[in-house]
């Protein structure tokens, strides 16, 4: 069974007497595991598309299946639930609580789901860890690097065990070298059977997916599944090379 099943959605935005489509009798589907890269230029649809597959709006026609369930007419208390239940979010900006450490800022979601205190701090810390940050669990994002913030976010997507995560332009705000850093973490977790989905006007970042829908006038017009660089090998390459670039001849 696919995880993301969406069924000829359309989204409209109605401003006075006018109409405008974002999404177009969109039909989309996702099976668990894969990684997919979204792109799109601005007014694409592309954003829209993430929102309603990331619960955080509705269709206004069609019908969206997230892990078998029909979601796309839940109100906001349902949305909310299945967010916190099955979905990961990574954004550009990081969106971390400056006031807070990263441990505190990865229990996030824990927090809105209910889970008892103890739980939280083990799960918030198993989540660091798994990200390469457990000597960092007490530092706040003034305190790190944008790659170990964006790292801290991908953990706070990941604390609830989501079944799929859902990036937007995860990389705009980092360098080369941490972007290849990210991607390779985000090519890790889809190893570990979770599924991603990446919003990003990049290329060289689509590269790393293994299927590349791309976005114009609300529709999609291509949808290509490709062999996927491995982010781990052009990692080391780049520091390999930058090694040989140390050594005096």
């Amino acid at each position: 069974m696919a995880l993301i099943e969406l069924d000829s959605v359309s989204k409209v935005y109605r401003m006075g007497d006018v109409e405008v489509y974002a999404l177009r009798e969109v039909s989309f589907t996702v099976e668990a595991r894969d990684f997919v890269a979204v792109m799109g230029s601005s007014g694409s649809g592309k954003s829209t598309l993430m929102n309603i597959i990331g619960c955080l709006d509705r269709p206004t026609a069609g019908s969206y299946h997230l892990d078998g369930r029909e979601v796309s007419r839940l109100d906001r208390r349902e949305l909310a639930h299945v967010r916190n239940r099955t979905l990961g979010f990574v954004f550009q900006s990081f969106n971390l609580l400056s006031r807070t450490s990263a441990l505190e800022n990865v229990e996030l979601p824990l927090i809105y789901g209910g889970a008892p205190g103890r739980d939280r701090h083990q799960r918030a810390a198993r989540a660091l860890e798994r990200v390469g940050l457990a000597q960092r669990m007490d530092h706040h994002p003034n305190q790190m690097s944008g790659g170990q913030q964006q790292r801290v976010a991908i953990a706070r997507a990941l604390v609830a065990e989501p079944h799929l995560i859902v990036a937007d332009e995860p990389t705009g705000n980092l360098d080369s070298r941490t972007s290849l850093e990210i991607m390779a973490l985000f090519q890790e977790l889809g190893a570990a059977g979770i599924t991603v989905l990446l919003v990003t006007h990049e290329p060289d970042i689509a590269a790393y997916a293994s299927r590349v829908v791309s976005m114009r006038d609300g529709r999609i017009r291509t949808d290509v599944r490709q062999t996927p660089k491995r982010a781990a090998d052009d990692l080391a390459a780049l520091d390999g090379g930058q090694e040989q670039e140390g050594v005096p001849s």
